[in-house]
């Protein structure tokens, strides 16, 4: 278990909201809001838009400090409680094999001690010194963002089949310092936290003044914390695009339907009715990709094995298509129809649902201008 410690190489100092000052522009310092006797209300001619400018950054910067030291000292907190009543005590317990303890937590205890560091700097307001070496760690955030899907199954799979960590997991939440979370609530803390630290640590080097000692260094933390970010987002949505890939070929049978979805990304599934040249228009299962457009037929009620899955009929490169709102251009009861034009077959959509086949134009435009581009 990693115990916060306070370094003796951090300086004291004020309050972090007492000393956010920055050096004043000449005839802008205090002393210009001390009138002589007798001038206690001086001309508003005399106001210095500079001076006001800077108040108001102090004032936006002090109120991100306080925010971020406040939520810091609640993040750790929670940090730690799921280190000592789940990480530590399933240790001690063997109710866990450690690939699976591993699997299910990641390198929780490894940012629980990043956040042990840096929490004594935002206390003693060092935050550009802080921030900086809290930067080293930031790798830690990217592991944990792509364990994060291992970390969900592997929870699912132990509370199903574990009996004793079902009853301990069950037991520990049941803690009042949870506050009635669920340990699946608890474990994507620390990818929510790194969404605060972007928003939080960017407002404050935004609202740090360029002669400010930690102006540098909050600059540079912001920047590397909100690449951190936009790299665990990527993650995030490459995993739920697995997601979807693996719950769509669940529900493809037959062999053609074998890696159809493979190493492609999902953007919408739905019913569309398909109007031949003649005849009543047939209900069918479309599945759209990046790249093609899946179209797909029920498999009968009564089928002995592939019962509720759909065998794919065709399939239509976005390369290759040209797009056309047929009508259904303005909101109305009728619906509209799409029409899709590929060399050698013309389709055409259409849905009773005005918003839906919105919905599905918008997509498909997509897609299209993605593979044309």
């Amino acid at each position: 278990m990693l115990h916060p410690a306070r370094s003796s190489s951090i300086p004291p100092a004020a309050p972090p909201w007492e000393r956010l000052e920055f050096e004043s522009p000449a005839g802008c310092g205090p002393e210009a809001s001390n009138p002589p006797p007798g001038m206690e209300s001086p001309d508003p001619s005399s106001r210095c838009p500079v001076r006001e400018q800077r108040a108001r950054w102090e004032r936006k910067r002090a109120c991100t400090a306080r925010e971020l030291l406040e939520t810091e000292r609640r993040y750790q907190e929670q940090l730690g409680l799921v280190a000592t009543y789940f990480l530590g005590i399933l240790k001690a317990k063997g109710t866990l094999r450690p690939p699976e303890r591993q699997a299910l937590f990641g390198s929780w205890e490894l940012i629980y001690g990043a956040s042990q560091m840096l929490l004594p700097y935002l206390e003693e307001g060092h935050w550009g010194q802080g921030l900086e070496g809290f930067c080293h760690h930031l790798e830690l955030y990217t592991q944990f963002a792509a364990n994060a899907e291992r970390s969900r199954t592997t929870l699912q799979e132990q509370l199903k089949k574990n009996k004793r960590f079902r009853r301990f997991v069950r037991l520990q939440e049941g803690r009042p310092e949870f506050g009635g979370l669920k340990l699946q609530d608890l474990l994507p803390l620390p990818l929510q936290r790194l969404q605060q630290y972007e928003n939080l640590i960017v407002a404050l080097a935004e609202n740090t003044g360029p002669n400010s000692p930690d102006h540098q260094q909050l600059t540079r933390a912001a920047r590397l914390i909100s690449e951190t970010a936009q790299r665990v987002h990527a993650i995030g949505q490459k995993q739920k695009n697995e997601q979807h890939l693996q719950r769509v070929q669940a529900l493809l049978s037959g062999r053609q339907a074998k890696g159809l979805t493979s190493g492609r990304w999902f953007l919408r599934q739905g019913w569309l009715l398909v109007v031949p040249p003649s005849g009543e228009p047939r209900p069918r299962m479309f599945f759209l990709f990046s790249d093609v457009l899946l179209m797909a037929k029920p498999r009968p009620p009564l089928h002995l094995l592939q019962s509720g899955t759909f065998t794919c009929r065709a399939l239509y490169p976005m390369a290759q298509c040209q797009l056309c709102r047929v009508f259904g251009h303005s909101g109305g009861p009728c619906g509209g129809l799409l029409s899709l034009s590929f060399p050698h077959e013309k389709l055409l959509l259409m849905s009773t649902d005005q918003e839906e086949l919105s919905r599905w134009y918008h997509s498909l435009t997509l897609a299209i201008s993605g593979q044309k581009n």
